[in-house]
């Protein structure tokens, strides 16, 4: 299958060496190759430049976004939150009539409140949308041509490609979308990654309590100690 990764940080990475190994054909979608080729520092968040990374990975092509929806058969996005829905806006006809998983969460960062939340990188960014809307809406109604999906947003994609990692991947995944055909391809991709518990939540406005969910799983994280991966399972 062609898919199509929009995004080059950590979590798309792990998107892309796994489809790759499974045989896919993956498309890499960046705002600019040029200039993410050119990077020789790592990220924000210390992740390594792509170039080199990209040079370990034969068979995978970087393009713009719209040259790599255009080349996807289902779309992937890792855009982040802030520019998400202005960056699929802009190549909404290159995603018409295809299913898009989406998993960012709205994250402001460096947020000026009164209360802030401190973390090891720094102040805990706040969510927006928060509450009465959530990011897979906004990109949903600035698609309507597109069948998104909320799903992966509630772990570590490293452990979405590989739950077995954690637990012997006995942990629960959570998917939600408006259109049954496009959550079931979510779900085989699931399937296909090592996934056994998948909950469908039903229609994307529980994709807010998905995005919400990411403070918890911050927490969670901080309690286990930074760095330390899990998962949740649904026990019913």
């Amino acid at each position: 299958m062609k898919i199509a990764i929009l995004g080059t940080g950590g979590g798309a990475r792990a998107h892309i060496a796994k489809l790759a190994e499974l045989g896919h054909e993956v498309h890499v979608g960046t705002r600019n190759p040029k200039a993410t080729l050119a990077r020789t520092e790592p990220d924000m968040v210390g992740t390594p430049p792509f170039g080199p990374w990209l040079a370990e990975h034969p068979g995978v092509e970087l393009h713009s976004f719209g040259h790599a929806a255009a080349r996807g058969e289902l779309i992937v996005s890792g855009i982040d939150g802030h520019n998400a829905v202005s960056a699929l806006s802009a190549i909404a006809g290159q995603l018409a009539g295809k299913t898009l998983i989406d998993y960012a969460v709205p994250y402001l960062y460096n947020p000026d409140i009164e209360h802030p939340w401190p973390t090891p990188w720094g102040v805990m960014p706040t969510l927006d949308p928060c509450d009465s809307d959530s990011l897979a809406e906004q990109i949903q109604r600035a698609l309507p041509d597109t069948k998104v999906v909320k799903a992966f947003v509630t772990q570590e994609q490293t452990t979405v490609v590989n739950p077995g990692a954690i637990g012997g991947g006995d942990h629960t995944m959570f998917i939600a979308g408006e259109h049954a055909d496009a959550k079931q391809q979510a779900l085989d991709l699931l399937k296909a990654y090592g996934w056994s518990d998948v909950l469908d939540l039903g229609p994307l406005v529980a994709a807010r309590g998905m995005e919400m969910y990411a403070h918890m799983h911050s927490a969670i994280g901080f309690a286990l100690g930074f760095g330390t991966h899990f998962g949740i399972k649904v026990v019913r």
